[in-house]
């Protein structure tokens, strides 16, 4: 392979096969193999593509697509290793919003996902170049090419005409070709991952000859393990390790394995790594550490030319637990016990916690994948792997970036529906970063989008290892609560006020019960408890007792969990065993979750066996078992709930505020704020309701102006502005509560006076009616795209330590946010945050706000942000919000140089 094929620009991308192949412009020398794509037709492929066959037809294709750069035409070609695959192309003839499309696939590659593929990145640059629709004439006898169209996922119109048919393709960006796309690189995705995680023969590199190294302690692994596929190590210079045969390199093996462990020195990776792409390996590991600069440049380029999935490097390994596989490829210590959780991590140490806390509870594992520095699998990756796999029910991440969060959030949301994805929110701190940055040398996720992601994707994000684990007992072992209604049951009254505290704080409640329920209680206890809630069955309750009490409870409506607290006693009656034996007797057949809270226990959460053959969990203090449950409940609430709609509002302008955009960049090639005349006109885009406003560059001016917006003695506002002030207050340069022309005359000479040189004009405004004070806000994230903020006025933040750029006041208190574009359920979720529903919806003697006009508000908002990707950040602060009205009374809003990123389009990273 020939340096310029490396160097030719492009994306990567997988096959329906889980082939990764490069798509990229067409350029001028690839004039010979697009020739050659079309001779090496046959002719009733050639017929079907050109309507006829013709030997000139090929050439004259290949002049087209090669031709210098023109307006209205794109060329893309899909080629591995330096051949093309395949070619897909539009030109406009001019229009200004339709193309005519076509597409061609190399011989024999048909039915592999080559045309789907470039198609989709055909639709993605025709979105950006302003096109809705594209159209393709086709002869009715090319059912492939009809059936590549019909599967998009695209509202597709033919036309029979003669013995040709006429599509029109409308390019809408709706949840149908969202879906689609998805299932393509799903199935694509899986199936590149199946030499990675099931591979018929390994080879571990860098056993070497001394017992104590890495590699020979991951041969040892694979060994022990019982590895069912054939294994090999590579080795120069040693032709045979303890148990297996060694090669001097991956040429000069017998077989071709599917995977590679790498354990070698970073300088000597990328050779490896090109001798195992040479000799057709198609995935690797790489556990070798300090791979920097050009090594790893060189690393991902080999992997990406040869088509090799890779997994590190800086990682400790890969594991599958599948009977017929054995595959432990790891140099963890121990043994994971075979199970149903999959688990990706991106460190090794928390890697190691996680097994053996896994295993120690019995829910075992199913798939391991240590992601180290993630060049390439990442864990949106392995999300679709368990998705698929059969065995996993319980997802478990702890990642400390994310390389396309977008993506993973839509992956997220599906695998969530169908078992619950833990992970520990890592890195929120500055120091958390900071550390997670020099761990795995990738830049590490900021606090408020990672839990805004969480939120909306419906991952349980626990603060700690101890905390995932507790949380993974409860899911793995009981029935989720239906509600946040808890019932707590103790043998000790200073036990039932700790977990009352408890679930206080967590957002639990304690049951009220009802007269039949307290009446049977107290029949069933001895005399002394006390029947509230929590139920105190004093020290002396028998096995019996205590049985009959928690069968009623968790029969009672009015209850979604149980939580028993349990304290040993010296009492006969009353032994530790035969109390747990009371609660164990068969949890498995009941509706609600029973948890078990032993204040003796020596380790945090153990699964105590039940009669029935089930577990229940128990926990060593009551706030371990009171997060799992509170943790559970929100689970069911968001799986209850639907996925939710994207917010479209109406009366939108995209394509001016794009003009607007583009006009302001123009001039202004850094970016920067935009004065307050340009922001007006971009909100106007939105039909984002501002206060009226008028700006003034002369004492005449103002007073005219105030005259004008409010009348001889009405009450308006002043508020300087020159390029780059941002804190208007900071710098006292607003004027408040004026009234009449001589004090409008008098705040306009002083600013004048104060600011002289820089001050360009005046904002001259009525003064807000009475209202709620409120902050909304975007800001385009570098990793996780736009987000959307909400909050009281004044609550965001100036040096808002998650989004560095944004010069958002800070008054101590994060606003609420939400990943955009919104849905009905975000806007919901931000109106409705504990900050803001006691002030919005009303209270006795004033009016809930215009609830409707803050949703529009917020829907807008967002739009605004993903319509722009140069919006770097909008800051709406004030806004007022009273009955009947919500009004931006101060908008500032900074772009910088961006281009749009559609974040679902199948690509490698």
């Amino acid at each position: 392979m020939t340096d310029d094929v490396l160097s030719r620009p492009g994306v990567h991308a997988l096959l329906a096969d889980g082939t990764t192949v490069s798509i990229r412009p067409v350029l001028p020398g690839d004039h010979d193999q697009l020739e050659g794509l079309y001779l090496e037709m046959s002719p009733e492929n050639l017929r079907r593509r050109f309507f006829a066959v013709s030997i000139r037809s090929a050439a004259m294709a290949a002049d087209r697509a090669c031709a210098p750069a023109r307006p209205g035409h794109r060329a893309l070609l899909a080629e591995a290793r330096g051949r093309v695959l395949g070619l897909a192309e539009y030109h406009t003839g001019g229009a200004a919003d339709s193309a005519e499309i076509s597409v061609a696939v190399a011989e024999g590659l048909h039915h592999r996902g080559v045309g789907t593929l470039l198609i989709e990145h055909v639709v993605s640059a025709a979105r950006s170049d302003g096109i809705t629709t594209l159209t393709a004439d086709t002869l009715a006898d090319n059912h492939e090419i009809l059936r590549l169209f019909a599967d998009l996922g695209l509202h597709v119109d033919r036309r029979r005409e003669g013995p040709e048919v006429h599509c029109t393709v409308a390019l809408g960006q709706d949840d149908a070709y969202l879906s689609a796309v998805e299932t393509r690189g799903r199935i694509a995705d899986v199936a590149s991952l199946e030499p990675l995680l099931r591979p018929h023969a390994v080879a571990v590199v860098g056993a070497g000859s001394v017992p104590g190294s890495v590699g020979r302690a991951l041969l040892r692994q694979l060994q022990a393990g019982g590895f069912t596929g054939r294994l090999f190590a590579v080795t120069p210079g040693t032709t045979s390790l303890p148990g297996v045969l060694s090669y001097p390199s991956v040429g000069s093996l017998p077989t071709t394995p599917d995977l590679v462990v790498i354990a070698e020195p970073s300088d000597s990776v990328p050779v490896v790594a090109e001798q195992c792409g040479k000799a057709g390996v198609r995935a690797l590991v790489v556990v070798s550490t300090g791979l920097e600069g050009d090594e790893a440049r060189a690393l991902l380029t080999v992997c990406r030319t040869y088509g090799m999935r890779v997994v590190g490097p800086n990682c400790l390994g890969v594991l599958n637990t599948e009977p017929r596989l054995c595959l432990d490829a790891t140099f963890a210590p121990g043994r994971p016990r075979p199970g149903t959780a999959g688990v990706a991590v991106q460190s090794g140490g928390v890697g190691i916690a996680l097994l053996d806390g896994l295993s120690r509870l019995g829910i075992g594992v199913s798939t391991f994948a240590s992601l180290g520095d993630k060049y390439d699998v990442s864990g949106n990756d392995m999300l679709q792997w368990w998705e698929s796999d059969g065995r996993t029910d319980l997802a478990v991440l702890h990642l400390e970036s994310f390389g396309n969060p977008r993506a993973f959030s839509r992956t997220a949301r599906r695998v969530t529906r169908r078992m619950p994805v833990l992970t520990v929110d890592v890195g929120r701190t500055e120091e958390g970063r900071r550390a997670a940055a020099a761990h795995t040398a990738a830049a590490a996720t900021r606090t408020i989008p990672r839990q805004a992601l969480f939120i909306q994707a419906g991952i349980t994000a626990t603060r700690s290892i101890g905390e995932l684990l507790e949380t993974a007992a409860l899911f793995h072992t009981q029935p989720l609560p239906v509600g946040t209604r808890v019932a707590v049951l103790t043998n000790a009254g200073g036990a039932g006020v700790l977990t009352a505290d408890a679930c206080a704080e967590a957002g639990l409640v304690l049951s009220r019960f009802g007269p039949e329920l307290t009446d049977d209680l107290h029949a069933a206890l001895p005399a002394g408890a006390t029947v509230g809630n929590p139920v105190v069955t004093t020290a002396g309750v028998t096995q019996e007792q205590l049985r009959a009490c928690v069968d009623r409870l968790v029969a009672d409506p009015v209850i979604d969990a149980l939580l028993v607290v349990l304290v040993p006693t010296a009492i006969a009656e009353a032994r530790g065993e035969d109390l747990l034996r009371a609660v164990t007797c068969g949890p498995g057949r009941r509706a609600r979750p029973v948890a078990v809270v032993r204040l003796e226990q020596a380790v945090p959460v153990t699964l105590l066996s039940a009669a029935d053959g089930g577990d229940v969990p128990s926990y060593a203090e009551p706030q371990a078992a009171v997060r799992s449950l509170a943790h559970g409940a929100r689970r069911t609430a968001w799986l209850h709930r639907s996925a939710g709609t994207e917010v479209d509002p109406d009366g939108v302008d995209t394509a001016r505020a794009q003009e607007i955009a583009a006009e302001y960049l123009a001039t202004h090639p850094d970016g920067g704020w935009l004065d307050p005349r340009t922001c007006a006109d971009l909100l106007a885009c939105y039909d984002i309701p501002q206060v009226p406003w008028a700006w003034a560059e002369t004492e005449d001016d103002a007073a005219l102006a105030a005259e004008r917006l409010c009348g001889v003695d009405g009450r308006v506002v002043m508020k300087a502005h020159w390029p780059g002030l941002i804190h208007k207050s900071k710098e006292h340069a607003v004027h408040l509560d004026l009234r009449g022309e001589a004090q409008v005359r008098a705040a306009f000479r002083d600013l004048e006076t104060r600011f002289a040189g820089v001050m360009a004009g005046v904002v001259v405004q009525p003064l807000a009616e009475r209202g709620i004070g409120l902050f909304a806000g975007a800001v385009q994230d570098d990793v996780f795209g736009p987000l959307v903020l909400f909050g009281l006025g004044g609550t965001a933040t100036e040096t808002l330590a998650d989004l560095p750029q944004s010069r958002l006041r800070s008054t101590g208190e994060t606003p609420i946010a939400r990943l955009a574009p919104l849905t009905d359920h975000d806007v919901h979720d931000l109106i409705t945050s504990p900050r803001c529903a006691s002030l919005l919806f009303g209270a006795p003697g004033r009016g809930a706000v215009d609830l409707e006009g803050l949703e529009q508000l917020l829907g807008r908002l967002s739009r605004l942000a993903v319509d722009l990707p140069q919006l770097a950040e909008a800051d709406f602060d004030p806004v007022r919000a009273a009955p009947g009205l919500i009004s931006v009374l101060d908008a500032r809003i900074r772009l910088l140089p961006g281009r749009a990123h559609d974040p679902y389009l199948r690509r490698l990273r």
